[in-house]
Order: C-alpha cells, then structure tokens, then sequence
C-alpha cells in the first residue's frame, strides 16, 4: 500500500476530479498501466553507464583548453536584434509581464482563501505544485531565468518602492547590512522547508492551508528585503530566485553588463571578476548601452569564474538530494523501510527523518569523492574547496531527474489547469467554456516516458562529465595529469547515473 504523503494524497485527490469528468487519471509520478522494458534493467543500466563513460573518454580527447581558455564560448547579443531586441530591451514588456505575474499571485492567494477547499476543484495547488513548481524549473534550464522577471515578491516590492518614492523608483537604502556569514543559509533553510511541504505535510495540498503559507513565505521575503535590500535578499534568502538562477545557468541565455563600472557598488562580488554573467543586480542599474541579453551554448553558465560559497554548494546538494528523495518515495524499498518503522515512529516522522537525512548522505559521498579527487590530482587546497569548485557539475544531475521525475506529472495532471481556468474558485462555472474538458491520460505512454527519462539522464550526466572535465582544465597547473584528478568525479558521476535510472524505472516497470 503506498504511504499517505503529499504526493500521494494530491494524486488521489486529482484521480478523484478525472473521474468526476469521466475518465480515469495517472498517478502524480507514473501511469495507471505498469511498463514492461523490452530488455532486462540491467541492460539498460550498463549501457547508460557505458555511454557516461565513453563520453568522458571522448572529451579527455578532444577537450584539452586549460586554463580561462576553458570556460570561453560564443554568443550572439539578442538586444541587436532589429524586432526582437526593440520588444525583449523595451519597458512595456517589462511592465506588462510584472503586473500579470503580480495579478496571478493574487488571483492564488484569493483562489485557495475562498475557494473550495477540495484540492481537484480548486486553481492554487494545481498552479502551484503542477505548471509553476515543475513548469518554471523546465523554463529556467530550457530558456533561461524567467523567474527574475516573472517573481511576484519582486513586482509587489518594486511597486511599493515606486509608491513610496513619489513614482519613480526608489534608490534602496535598506536599514541593515546584510551579515557576510549568513550567506544563502535562508534560503538553504527556506528551500528545505518547501521540500518538506512537498514531500511530507499532506496539508500543503489543501488550498486554504497552502494559500497560508505562501502568505507567510510572502512575508518574509519582503521583510528581507525591506531589512537588507532588494537584490541582497534576493540574492541569499529568497530560495526560488536561487534555485531558478542555478537552472537557469543551464539554458541557452544569459544577462551580461558590458560597462563594468556598473558593477562597482554591487555586493555580489562581480565587480571582481573578468565577467559580469547573470547578476541581475547590475543588469537592472544598466543602461541600454550597457546591457547584454545573449544566446550561448548550453550548460556553460554553470563554469563560472566566481567563488562558490559553502551555502550556494550546500544548496545545490540539497536541491539534488530532495528531488532524488522524491523519486525514492515512490519505490518499494522505501515503502517497505517505512511501514516497518511507521507503528511505532509515524509516518510522517519518518519521511521528515528520511528527507533530512538525504542531503546529509549525499553531501557525505560527495565530500568522499572530492577527496579521492584531491589526492588523485594533487590538489594543494582541501577536499571541501575541491567540493565547491565541482559542485556547479552537479546542477545537469538534478536537472535531468526533474525533467524525468515530473513529466507525467506536468502532461497528464497538469490538464487539469484547462477546465480550472474556467471555475478557478470551484463554485461551478465555465468562464471560458472549458470547464468540461476531460483529462488525455494518453497523451503520453509510459514507454515514450521511459525513453525520454533515459535520455535526459544519460545525456544530463553526460554534461556534468564535461562540465567536471572542463573545471578540472581550468584549475590544472600546467604540469598536472587533469584527467587522473577526474577519474573519481567520474565513477561519482557513474553512481548517480545507475541510481538515477534504477529509481525513475521503479514505478514504470513491473
């Protein structure tokens, strides 16, 4: 029997509403029909592995730049563009996009207060847990950092500093400067509260419960910023901005600043590096000359040239144990683990036990690698500063098991957003005449599921091979056998490959 966790209990709950319309629903993480692989697991295992592996073979052959040679790739300013740059550099844009994303936020909060409190029948959870969480983690990592302009908590704050300033914005001058050793701690803490919710508190699919807490996320974010200052808070409490920005180091966009005399007051640190990539920070102080919007291969946002602090390598790692821990709960190693200790410790105790204690195991083999990595290559630092240079490799891991992890959960389940954007509230009506549509539970087979899951793991591990491969160049002295030093990221790399797979098959394959 599976346990009673969020997830499963909004899956029941979106069962329920497909039914209601007349047609049966998936579960949140697979399908109703189990999948048979053509060839034993195993199989499938050793050759993604192989593939991972011939891969860093491949690049120690032809990917030799050491060095900042390494980490430079071409790219193509958008703002150039006649139409494109005149629509994407305009403030109409800008304005528009903010008051939707703000007007949105409302409609949420408002939606999950009076509406119905069934979870099927009303807008919030299904916006929020389905086409926001998982759709804006996709957005980030295809296109690039959407949530930057998108953010809610930005919108409203920015308004209430052009109020507050007779209409035109309001030069920040925050009461408190913000404490260096404090770091992106809040939103490591913040973000672990969310998977929490998620991945445990069944209440935080009940709209009036979940409209609480985004209330109350609401609140500290523009209490932070109000204290510390807009971009600072952003920067290192607000956790979405954080996670989407890490995504979005993988799209295909980026934001430069040209002028680097923009970058002299901004506490990010830019200021001392040869480059002033994705700090939105500078970008908005820019002027239109000084501004850059450009194209740029894939996953080379996540070479930065910039010091990562422990806080910004311990939430990387928590992003990627709890979206991994997600999966696990699905599998019947867990279940079984679970119902053996629910009796006496509870069930929710033990998956709160269990979340915690995920980011703690992957932190502990990482930290063993890196180790293995030191002594392979010769490291002079130590075996943590080892850790947060290679952490930023780890960001295609967890990219590619959400992709895997929530594509059902976004194609199947996340139709349902088409009859609630008619009867938003669940009082019963069809503002745009589509509160009948039945839920296509076919729109996607479980082996079309299988296939894209195995691809984008090989292939997101594959780029954390490079990404690993393409760092260790760069911090190689001259002398030193880089890919030696490599050889234990890439067994780590090996390990999460296997696992990644052997969860994702767990609920598709009998």
């Amino acid at each position: 029997m599976r346990s009673k966790t969020a997830k499963t209990v909004f899956a029941l709950s979106l069962a329920a509403g497909a039914l209601a319309l007349g047609t049966n629903s998936a579960s949140a993480h697979a399908f109703g029909q189990r999948y048979d692989l053509p060839i034993p697991l195993g199989y499938f295992l050793i050759g993604a592995v192989a593939t991972v592996a011939l891969s860093f073979v491949v690049m120690g052959m032809f990917v030799r730049k050491r060095g900042d040679e390494a980490a430079a790739y071409p790219r193509y300013n958008l703002l150039r563009a006649p139409v494109i740059g005149a629509a994407l550099g305009g403030r109409v844009l800008h304005g528009v996009v903010g008051a939707l994303s703000a007007a949105a936020f409302g409609l949420l909060l408002v939606v999950g207060f009076f509406g119905t409190d069934r979870a099927v029948e009303n807008l919030s959870p299904t916006f929020i847990w389905i086409i926001w969480w998982v759709g804006m983690g996709y957005a980030a990592a295809l296109v690039g950092n959407l949530w930057a302009y998108l953010n809610p908590w930005k919108v409203v704050y920015e308004w209430g500093q052009k109020i507050a300033g007779g209409g035109a914005a309001r030069r920040e001058n925050p009461p408190f400067a913000y404490p260096e050793w404090l770091d992106a701690f809040p939103a490591v803490a913040l973000f672990f509260v969310f998977a929490w919710a998620e991945n445990v508190f069944t209440g935080a699919f009940r709209p009036f419960t979940l409209s609480v807490m985004v209330l109350a996320y609401s609140l500290i974010t523009w209490a932070g910023m109000a204290l510390f200052g807009k971009n600072v808070w952003l920067r290192n409490g607000e956790a979405f901005s954080v996670l989407f920005g890490l995504f979005a180091r993988f799209s295909v966009t980026e934001t430069r600043v040209a002028n680097r005399a923009i970058c002299r007051p901004c506490a990010s640190g830019c200021a001392d590096e040869s480059d002033c990539v994705d700090c939105h920070d500078c970008f908005e102080r820019a002027g239109a000359d000084g501004r850059e919007l450009n194209l740029r291969p894939p996953a080379v946002g996540l070479l930065t040239r910039r010091r990562i602090s422990t806080a910004m390598a311990a939430f990387v790692i928590l992003a990627l144990a709890t979206v991994t821990f997600d999966g696990f709960q699905d599998t019947e190693v867990w279940t079984d683990f679970r119902t053996s200790l629910a009796q006496s410790a509870g069930v929710d105790v033990v998956d709160t036990l269990g979340l915690a204690a995920a980011p703690l195991a992957f932190a502990a083999l990482y930290a063993a690698f890196c180790l293995a990595v030191k002594f392979a290559s010769g490291e002079r630092g130590g075996a943590w500063t080892v850790a947060r240079a290679f952490v930023f490799s780890l960001i295609p891991i967890a990219l590619a098991y959400h992709l895997a992890h929530f594509l059902t959960l976004l194609l199947i389940e996340g139709q349902l957003i088409i009859p609630l954007l008619s009867d938003p509230f669940g009082f019963g009506w069809d503002m745009f005449g589509t509160a009948g549509y039945v839920i296509n539970k076919d729109i996607i087979g479980a082996r079309t599921v299988w296939f894209i899951s195995l691809a984008a793991i090989v292939g997101g591990h594959a780029a954390s091979v490079y990404l690993a491969h393409a760092i260790a160049l760069r911090r190689a002295p001259p002398d030193a056998n880089a890919v030696l030093g490599q050889l234990p990221m890439l067994a780590l790399m090996l390990l999460y490959t296997a696992s990644s797979l052997w969860i994702i098959a767990q609920p598709l394959t009998a």
